[in-house]
């Protein structure tokens, strides 16, 4: 007895003057592992006599409890320090503000696209969109377009090999146009919306891509003339461009879904390499550039739509949303627009809460 009360004084004295995790650890192996110190004792008991395993079994089973004890209670002292110590090197001062973590950008398309939307909503236009996969109907034939057109070829269109249900091609819709089919289809005049979406065209190069945005505004209405459509094209410009100079030239011209039809410019100058919008392009340092295409609905159109041409008139304009955007903030290869560069995205884009108004400023 004598001999196991001395092991249990040597080990519970070593045990509470460990420095570390790994000494306990190391003590732990030596009095109870394989060759440990107790472990030798227990396997004494075998050899003994009933008697003497009678008095010395209970010795040496309570040497291994209360070293087993000792040795749980110190590394749970132990781990405390280690943990106190670790959180007062890593602590943080909550009165410094945060990292700034990586933060995404608007797309200046979408950016443009609110700045439409936010415009032409001051303006009385509601927003109207349709399937970007259209029939043949809905995006050529509807819309005055011959089967003869130049627009209709392979070249210029992607077609799909199946047809629908009543045996018409179905195609990648070219223009924003189908919408304004449908929606004069499905409610009553007076309409006045835009409609904003991809448009896919075969056609790739430095300001052509083969998928871009376009958006497209109709008015249908009694009373209708070209006056109308000046006063809404120079409105909307002068607050996407945000300038009172902006001058607009009609020129005559030729689409099949508008008579007359028009194609608008507007007068700009250079300055450092970029087109500046604003001014008369007669003036001194000046020039024209063709910006959109518009018109007068044809009676065609309006007639094809379930609705009498001679009660109700109408305007339509169309103008590329990627063109706007290269024209107002200075970009001048539209295939940036689409390769995914963020540090393109970084300098073009814009912050999450950067909310077009017009009352504070489209841009600002």
């Amino acid at each position: 007895m004598s001999d196991i009360e001395a092991i249990q004084t040597q080990l519970l004295g070593d045990i509470e003057a460990a420095a570390d995790v790994g000494a306990v650890e190391a003590l732990r192996v030596a009095a109870l592992g394989k060759a440990g110190s107790i472990t030798g004792l227990l396997k004494t008991l075998g050899g003994m006599s009933p008697e003497e395993r009678q008095v010395q079994g209970p010795a040496i089973h309570g040497l291994r409890e209360s070293v087993t004890a000792a040795l749980a209670a110190r590394k749970a002292v132990l781990d405390a320090e280690a943990l106190d110590v670790k959180l007062a090197a890593e602590a943080i001062d909550m009165t410094l503000p945060a990292e700034a973590g990586p933060r995404g950008s608007v797309h200046p398309v979408s950016q443009v696209m609110d700045e439409l939307a936010e415009i032409f909503a001051d303006m009385g236009f509601a927003v109207a969109t349709g399937p970007e996969i259209e029939d043949d109907w809905h995006n050529f034939t509807a819309l005055n377009i011959p089967e003869t057109h130049p627009a209709r070829a392979m070249h210029d269109t992607f077609y799909f090999p199946d047809k629908d249900a009543e045996g018409r091609a179905m195609l990648l819709r070219t223009h924003t146009s189908p919408v304004q089919i449908r929606t004069m289809m499905s409610q009553e005049p007076p309409i006045r919306i835009i409609a904003p979406g991809r448009v896919y065209r075969s056609d790739s190069d430095a300001t052509h891509t083969p998928m871009f945005h376009q958006v497209e505004g109709l008015v249908i209405d009694r009373g209708i003339h070209m006056g109308h459509l000046k006063y809404t094209l120079e409105t909307f410009l002068k607050a996407y461009f945000e300038r009172d100079d902006i001058v607009l030239r009609l020129r005559p011209s030729y689409f099949p879904f508008t008579e007359p039809s028009a194609e608008v410019d507007v007068g700009y100058k250079q300055e450092k390499g970029r087109r500046i919008v604003g001014g008369n392009g007669d003036d001194e340092g000046h020039a024209w550039m063709e910006l959109l295409g518009s018109g007068m609905v044809n009676r065609r159109v309006i007639a094809n739509c379930g609705l009498d041409p001679d009660e109700w008139q109408g305007f339509a304009f169309g103008v590329g949303v990627d063109r706007l955007a290269m024209l107002k903030y200075g970009m001048d290869d539209l295939r940036a627009f689409f390769d995914g560069d963020l540090r393109w995205l970084a300098h073009y884009g814009f912050g999450a809460l950067n909310v077009p108004t017009l009352s504070g400023g489209i841009s600002a």
